[in-house]
């Protein structure tokens, strides 16, 4: 069957559009397969490169970085990365501060789930829990509403020099759904030599 020169040309603009379709879908996926590499001085980790780098807003901050809300959910979730020359107190002490955070249904702190896991060159703590969140202030800083249905995952290096907390906290579902990427990002940590 003989096709006219505008059913042709029709075809191939068609063929031509599904084309680069794909290939820009297939661009988008292996974009948010690539990891991006957070220097938070002093102490590296990879992340996906889908989770957003921003500006810290205070100098306590080293890195800052967001993750999409998943559907469901209206607010992202928030990896922030602090260092504290001297370490900030010990894990224990860090724990209960962030329990101190959230609430559980019967208006206690909730259970944290606490391990020691393995980085590339280091030891960390891996700290998860669930709850009511009560975010803390900070000076300087606008008092954040509190937000029920929150998870922490979070993560802390102690070095001879200073402290490292890592701290993604977010909507249940989103954190739950960025937690084997956390689980990657401690497994990426590494301590830089000096």
């Amino acid at each position: 069957m003989r096709t006219s020169a505008p059913h042709r040309f029709f075809i191939t603009a068609l063929t031509t559009a599904c084309s680069l379709a794909f290939l820009g879908s297939a661009s988008i996926q292996a974009q948010d397969a690539k990891t991006q590499t957070i220097d938070a001085g002093g102490l590296t980790f990879e992340v996906p490169g889908s989770w957003k780098s921003s500006r810290p807003t205070s100098q306590m901050r080293k890195a800052q970085l967001k993750v999409d809300p998943v559907k469901g959910d209206e607010d992202p979730a928030e990896l922030i990365v602090f260092a504290f020359p001297g370490g900030a107190g010990n894990v224990d002490a860090n724990v209960e501060r962030w329990r101190k955070t959230f609430k559980d249904k019967d208006g206690n702190p909730p259970r944290a789930e606490v391990k020691t896991v393995k980085g590339k060159n280091t030891d960390a703590t891996r700290v998860e829990m669930a709850g009511h969140y009560y975010p803390t202030a900070f000076p300087g800083q606008a008092q954040q509403p509190d937000k029920e249905g929150y998870h922490l995952l979070a993560a802390i290096v102690i070095t001879n020099d200073t402290g490292y907390f890592l701290r993604l906290v977010g909507p249940e579902k989103t954190v739950q759904s960025a937690k084997a990427d956390f689980e990657k990002l401690i497994a990426s940590l590494k301590v830089d030599s000096k």
